[in-house]
């Protein structure tokens, strides 16, 4: 009986050792993980949040900018009478000759 509680003992601190090492290996395997990760996006050329987030800003300032403009233009284009429609679609390239 001896014997018996002698295996018992000795295999659960096989498996208790084993464990352990399977928990170490894990936590290098991550921190491999993570560090080539960080190292991959330190590769890229990637925008901060911040500068995003200037970028974005800017960008929705100058398109309120154009829609006001916009208006302003078809106020005085109504006010002159002019007939000819605007696109409201920016750059498109100059116009084509009228046709006779």
């Amino acid at each position: 009986m001896q014997s018996e509680n002698r295996f018992l003992d000795d295999l659960a601190r096989l498996f208790a050792g084993a464990a352990g090492n399977v928990a170490s290996l894990r936590h290098e395997l991550e921190t491999k993980l993570r560090e080539q990760a960080e190292r991959l996006v330190r590769g890229m050329d990637l925008v901060s949040r911040e500068e995003f987030a200037a970028v974005e800003a800017m960008a929705a300032r100058a398109r309120a900018e154009q829609v006001a403009l916009e208006r302003r233009l078809a106020a005085l284009e109504a006010r002159l009478g002019v007939s000819e429609p605007t696109t409201g679609g920016g750059d498109d390239g100059p116009a084509a000759p009228p046709t006779a």
